[in-house]
């Protein structure tokens, strides 16, 4: 189990913060509490501002490309039934 293998009777292995070490704490212990989930530092949230732009604008490129790609099958498929023999 120190290797990192799980046990063999089927109990679960604790966490660890390396390679077979278990999780005790300390990390936490030595950087200090952590902040709690809202209170974000402003570059922190002009970094979430510029990710959530730069998704949504992601997003509207996908949905063009979706939008295009249905419209040209439709005018295949128009051309394919006006064309038919």
């Amino acid at each position: 189990m120190a290797d990192g293998t799980p046990p063999q009777d089927g109990t679960p292995r604790p966490p660890t913060d390396g390679p077979g070490e278990p999780t005790d704490g300390a990390e936490q212990r030595a950087h200090g509490p952590a902040e709690p989930a809202g209170a974000l530092s402003a570059a922190g949230e002009a970094r979430r501002r510029a990710d959530e732009r730069h998704t949504e604008r992601q997003m509207w490129w996908y949905l063009a490309y979706f939008l295009f790609g249905i419209h040209l099958v439709a005018l295949v498929m128009i051309f394919a039934v006006r064309h038919g023999g």
